[in-house]
């Protein structure tokens, strides 16, 4: 005879503000509740949109620190300069602006949390800094030779795999090893369509109060398509969309007419819906589509069509990211620098760097 789970049981496979109940999200509130409770440096993986800020804030308010500060920084928004100085304070005079002394992101955090969000785009100079906060839980505020010392806790998000990046000699190995004290792994969207019907439930509930409204039903269509789909954007993606069907919608039902045609259809390079450039495949979509008579001999074609088709994507996804650069090179897979590069070669401008 099956006996329904206790409610402590019930508690164990949830976390406050997180939807999904599907294998792939219990597994996530398990480690979750499990390293809250210990003092451990955490590192949330996974691509953009899955939501590992919301695991972040689970660890902290499950944890010992839960009565102290929660600081979030978001290493890729700031220059190398102003990010040390965010960090870890500054002096007064210490560089040109610096007309007063200031407390860094490390001191607001003591005997609380920080959550160092898209860490892979922090510089080798500041990942010395880390290195030794995390080890030896002190540092120097820019300009100064006083020594901080801070008790905090550590929690850092990649969307990136930190140890590709290491062999690649951007990112420290042994600060890897030292964040990566207990990982959790945030599985994207396409891998839990089961959780689909929720979310979508909780971002109607959410928006038709916001709006007003009375999206209350949703299409059978509707529902199949969006769980179908790959969701390159992941759960944020998801949340664009339904805010946009309870806005646009005239009656009470989420209908197939009410998504992107991107959905609808799924209509997408698959290099975009892996979450990476492979301009291969792409070259071999539009050979399929009419183009299969490229021989041997017609190099400078195929050079056009993949060139052809690499300025599109990068011109598309620098639009979707607002022409910020750290995500864009996220959402494409590729090196930061490598992108500023074929923006460069393209005249694509790429002003946002942040």
């Amino acid at each position: 005879m099956t006996q329904n789970p206790s409610n402590a049981e019930q508690t164990e496979l949830t976390l406050p503000g997180v939807i999904g109940s599907g294998p792939a999200m219990k597994e996530v509130y398990r480690v979750t509740r499990q390293v809250a409770r210990s003092q451990a440096s955490v590192l949330l993986l996974g691509e953009t949109g899955t939501g590992k800020e919301l695991i972040a804030h689970a660890v902290h308010d499950l944890s010992s620190r839960r009565e102290r500060p929660f600081i979030r920084v978001n290493c890729g928004a700031l220059s190398e300069n102003l990010l040390e100085s965010e960090l870890f304070g500054h002096v007064r005079g210490a560089f040109t602006g610096a007309i007063d002394h200031r407390t860094g992101r490390f001191e607001a955090a003591h005997k609380g949390t920080i959550f160092l969000d898209e860490i892979n785009s922090t510089s080798l100079h500041l990942q010395v800094k880390l290195l030794r906060v995390l080890q030896e839980r002190e540092f120097e505020r820019v300009g100064d030779t006083k020594t901080v010392q801070v008790d905090t806790r550590v929690i850092a998000a990649s969307n990136r795999d930190l140890l590709e990046l290491a062999a690649e000699g951007i990112f420290r190995e042994d600060l890897y090893y030292r964040l990566n004290v207990v990982p959790i792994y945030l599985p994207p969207l396409r891998e839990r369509p089961e959780d689909i019907p929720q979310l979508v439930a909780h971002f109607l509930d959410l928006y038709n109060e916001q709006n007003d409204r009375y999206v209350a039903h949703i299409d059978p269509k509707a529902m199949e398509a969006m769980q179908k789909y790959s969701w390159p954007g992941n759960v944020r993606e998801l949340q664009n969309y339904v805010e946009r069907a309870v806005v646009m919608a005239l009656g009470d039902e989420l209908s197939l007419d009410l998504l992107p045609s991107v959905v609808t259809t799924g209509r997408q390079p698959r290099a975009l819906a892996r979450g990476a450039l492979d301009f291969e495949s792409l070259t071999e979509e539009l050979v399929q589509t009419g183009l299969n008579g490229v021989s041997d001999t017609d190099k400078d074609l195929h050079s056009r069509i993949v060139e052809r088709v690499e300025r599109e994507v990068i011109s598309q996804v620098m639009q979707t990211c607002d022409h910020v650069q750290i995500k864009a090179a996220a959402r494409l897979g590729i090196n930061r620098n490598t992108l500023h590069k074929k923006l460069k070669e393209y005249g694509l401008g790429g002003e946002g760097d942040g």
